[in-house]
């Protein structure tokens, strides 16, 4: 039984990597049953169609000496964790080792040994082949096994994430005298948060949850983590996938001022329509008090045709709206940057702001800010100064140089009306112009049809497109070939990482490359 034991060795090495890559896939999901079902769903040729499958070999065990039986396992596991290691390095965001990973990782391995231990405790030398053969079995189905785990798991992290919410919400409704403000919209959530809060941060101490702590546990953690920097002003964006989502997130940090960029299909598989996403968005201004404030943008048509059930202040903004509170013109873009006037309802002055930033998404963004702001208390003068001082976001159509190629980095943008506006920021340039994208996702019945839409808009604008993943890309491609594009100017590659030889190879002495829908690995076809 010695030997035994020891054969087990590489299969555990090799089920502790495993777990972690499909608690990596699952992380990915969100820990969501149905959407990491999904996935399996989705990839089931990768997972079960693999060289793991040649467990079956393990029935070999039945008719050949033991000895040969041991080295059959031991070799077999030794492979297949050297191929999954190579592929797990690959990964670009690697997976976060929460406390809640690690409490699946031991549920995971408590439910490894349990039979281990039964095997050892009725070991006989005959029956090894049924050992090995269970054990590969188990190894093979265990996507579906990790499902099961998490689900075990649900109440222990129910208990655990209401006594985490009640300390947090606890802190925060100590601190008093913080504003609150909450943003929403299906696209430039985060990029709103940190223009507001830059601007914000001119006459108050702003804090705005890091990076894309948008939903009710980034949220939570970000007010715990940062409770000590939390004193004038609060801004979170808010990210819905379903009704209900946005009005929970409102009944745990009562905003008092509520920003709505703009109403679109992001998440429509999730939400099922457009109204519902409508519905959806406004459930933050809904939420604001009597006395709160709410900026909505008067170009929306989503939004100017809502019947709006709350009688806070609305302020309202625009570009081609001129009937609006507050509305940009005169605006001029560049590669380096923006400049247009800000007018206000009933103010016969002009007033001139300068940004870096690229992109009408960005005025519409600086309009809300600057409204808001000036609501606040914070002057105009001031107000100028903090939009000259707005420091650009990271891959949100963020300007890198590298030699004679400018990069137009927009790869978290992933849906049509985001992709619409740097498209036109890349129309803008001049000098060759190069589009990367792995396409639109979580966009449930149109995202095909939307997806060949992006192809055509693409056809009208780009010198040379890259499709990162045969498959997913193939919509575009046939928007594309529709518009009678060159299919010589069509680059297909599996991996994003692959593209940058290539737009080297493809660029000129000036050349602009959009990256947009840099999906995540789980998205990945390799």
């Amino acid at each position: 039984m010695e030997w035994f034991l020891l054969s087990l060795i590489p299969y555990l090495c090799y089920g502790i990597l495993k777990t972690k890559n499909i608690m990596y896939i699952l992380q990915q999901n969100s820990y969501d049953d149905n959407s990491y079902l999904n996935w399996i769903k989705n990839n089931c040729l990768k997972i079960f169609v693999n060289f793991e499958t040649l467990f079956i070999l393990f029935g070999l065990c039945l008719i050949i000496p033991y000895n040969y039986s041991l080295i059959l396992f031991i070799s077999f596991y030794i492979i297949v964790f050297c191929l999954l290691e190579k592929k797990f390095k690959s990964v670009k965001a690697p997976l976060v080792i929460t406390p809640r990973v690690k409490r699946l990782i031991i549920t995971s391995l408590i439910f490894y040994i349990i039979p281990i231990i039964m095997m050892c405790l009725t070991f006989k030398e005959k029956y090894v082949w049924y050992y090995y053969l269970n054990l590969g079995f188990t190894m093979y189905l265990q996507y579906l096994y990790i499902y099961l785990v998490n689900i075990v798991n649900k109440p222990v992290e129910k208990q655990v994430f209401l006594n985490f919410k009640r300390r947090t919400i606890k802190k925060l409704y100590n601190k008093s005298g913080v504003k609150v403000i909450g943003i929403t919209g299906s696209y430039g959530k985060t990029g709103c948060k940190n223009i507001l809060s830059d601007i914000l941060n001119v006459k108050y101490s702003s804090f705005s949850t890091p990076k894309h702590s948008n939903n009710l546990n980034g949220i939570l953690n970000a007010i715990n983590d940062n409770f000590d920097k939390i004193n004038d002003i609060f801004i979170t964006d808010m990210v819905a996938f379903k009704i209900g989502d946005i009005k929970e997130l409102c009944d745990l940090v009562r905003p008092k001022y509520g920003i709505v960029t703009t109403i679109g299909e992001a998440h429509l598989d999730s939400f099922g329509s457009l109204e519902n996403i409508q519905s959806g968005k406004f459930e933050l201004v809904e939420s604001l008090p009597s006395d709160g404030i709410g900026i909505l943008n008067g170009d929306d048509p989503y939004q100017t045709s809502y019947k709006l059930k709350n009688d806070c202040k609305i302020i309202w903004i625009g570009i081609d709206n001129k009937e609006v509170d507050v509305y940009a013109d005169n605006i001029k873009v560049t590669h380096d940057g923006m400049e247009f006037d800000v007018v206000f309802k009933n103010d016969k002055n002009k007033y001139h702001f300068e940004t870096r930033l690229l992109g009408r998404a960005n005025i519409y963004n600086i309009l809300a800010s600057v409204a808001l702001g000036y609501y606040l208390g914070i002057s105009m003068d001031e107000l100028c100064h903090g939009v000259k001082k707005i420091k650009s976001i990271k891959y949100q159509l963020e300007i890198k140089k590298m030699g004679n190629i400018n990069i137009i980095d927009d790869a978290y943008n992933s849906n049509p009306v985001g992709t619409r506006i740097a498209l036109d920021v890349l129309n803008l340039m001049s000098g060759k112009k190069i589009a990367v994208t792995s396409g639109m996702s979580k966009l449930g019945k149109e995202q095909n049809n939307l997806n060949f839409q992006l192809g055509e808009c693409m056809a009208c604008v780009c010198d040379e497109v890259i499709l990162i993943g045969r498959e997913q890309t193939k919509p575009i491609f046939d928007g594309l070939v529709s518009k009678d594009y060159n299919k010589k100017q069509i680059h297909i590659l599996q991996d994003v990482r692959k593209a940058f030889p290539l737009i080297r190879s493809l660029g000129e002495e000036e050349t602009y490359v959009l990256l947009e829908h840099d999906l995540p690995d789980i998205f990945n076809e390799e």
